[in-house]
């Protein structure tokens, strides 16, 4: 009896700080096993011992018994919910740069409380990508290197600043149409000119008064000829002058119909130089779908390089094949090798250097004026290239990166 006691007296207490309490918490943290995890009632169990319990519970056969009544319903709920929050990360992480697919998927079910991918109307990602593609949500290309793809933004302020470009460029393009058939018109009236200088005019032989008697003096020289220098013709001055006061007269009435035109048109050298470095830009410089530059800073997105890494920033030291980089990290010092869809950009703080990576200002140094954390994007001023100076707006996160120091 008295022993008994004893042992009773000694056997610890199940408590919140017991050792089979705390081990039951650190299990309990992060990702478990998918297969033990059961939707309908968002419960996550252990092992199978664990699951088989919770399926032979009461609350979870009147959960099947819901399922069972509208099955249908519940799929939708589910697909829904996990569309919007696969389509919120995609919008707010990554924009419209053109990424893959489990990158964004991955990064997804870090969340413990997602909806997983078993409970909707979609098998695999791959199905949920094309289906994606399929919908017009996003732009879908599959590599040998998997599916990526490329978030479509349908903003309606995005579509109205788009629109309002395409309306300037078309208006620019009006411009040059418009200046090209005025040259046009201006080289055949010289064509023309050069035409009737050629050529010899023949008129009718007229006389005021009848009665008057027609001479011709074929031996000696008028009066009016007596002044000419051997060799040349009184006829081919008198068509000169005419010509040229035929052109005088044309040049006038051009430079009167076209005055206002003119003012409109007329621009300093260094607007038509940039305003042609920009067409250049625009038709060889188009956004690509690489980014990786040297000397910024970027930030690991995934623990595939390690835990150590995960979240960590570093500098890019070189850049191979274009899609691949050697990194510096900034706490160890260690360089690692990465694709650009491991790493992001990082956007600084307001005056701040950064470099631009992508569009028609690629390559350029610029300072970060202002962040607009609604829309993603951020307005910059140029500091290098023949737009040095300029104000931009509207630049996307992952078309900029901080420059380190």
């Amino acid at each position: 009896m008295h022993h008994r006691i004893w042992l009773d007296r000694k056997m610890p207490k199940n408590g919140f700080l017991t050792p089979k309490a705390i081990a039951n918490r650190i299990k309990a943290k992060g990702l478990q096993k998918l297969r033990w995890y059961c939707q309908m009632c968002q419960k996550q169990c252990r092992d199978e011992n664990g699951f088989k319990c919770h399926t032979m519970s009461e609350s979870h056969q009147r959960q099947l018994l819901l399922f069972a009544e509208n099955p249908d319903k519940y799929l939708d709920y589910f697909s829904e919910e996990f569309l919007d929050g696969f389509m919120e990360l995609l919008k707010r992480r990554f924009g419209t740069r053109r990424i893959h697919s489990n990158v964004i998927y991955n990064e997804y079910i870090q969340d413990r409380d997602h909806i997983h991918m078993t409970s909707t109307q979609w098998e695999t990602l791959t199905d949920f990508v094309k289906w994606l593609g399929r919908e017009g949500y996003v732009t879908v290309d599959h590599t040998e290197k998997g599916w990526f793809i490329t978030y479509i933004d349908r903003d309606p302020e995005v579509l109205a600043r788009q629109k309002l470009l395409e309306k300037r460029e078309k208006i620019e393009e009006d411009d040059e149409e418009r200046m090209q058939k005025f040259i046009q018109k201006q080289i055949e009236k010289a064509s023309e000119t050069e035409k009737n200088k050629n050529e010899t005019v023949y008129t009718e032989l007229k006389r005021d008064d009848e009665d008057d008697k027609i001479t011709f003096n074929l031996g000696a020289k008028s009066s009016k000829d007596e002044g000419l220098k051997p060799g040349t013709s009184g006829e081919v001055k008198k068509e000169k002058a005419v010509t040229n006061a035929l052109k005088a007269a044309e040049s006038a009435l051009s430079s009167k119909k076209n005055e206002k035109d003119d003012r409109k048109r007329k621009k300093s050298a260094l607007e038509e130089i940039k305003e042609m470095e920009e067409k250049k830009k625009k038709t060889e410089n188009p956004k690509k779908d690489y980014w990786l530059a040297k000397g910024i800073v970027v930030k690991v997105i995934t623990k595939r390089l390690g835990e150590k890494y995960y979240k960590k920033k570093g500098v890019i030291k070189e850049v191979r094949d274009l899609y691949t980089g050697l990194v510096k990290m900034t706490d160890s010092g260690t360089t690692i090798k990465v694709d650009q869809m491991h790493v992001e950009t990082v956007i600084p703080a307001e005056g701040k250097q950064v470099l631009v990576l992508n569009g028609i200002h690629r390559g350029c140094q610029a300072t970060l004026l202002s962040l607009d954390s609604e829309k993603f994007c951020v307005s910059i001023r140029l500091e290098s290239g023949s737009m040095k100076g300029r104000v931009v707006n509207g630049v996307q996160y992952e078309d900029i990166s901080k420059l380190a120091q």
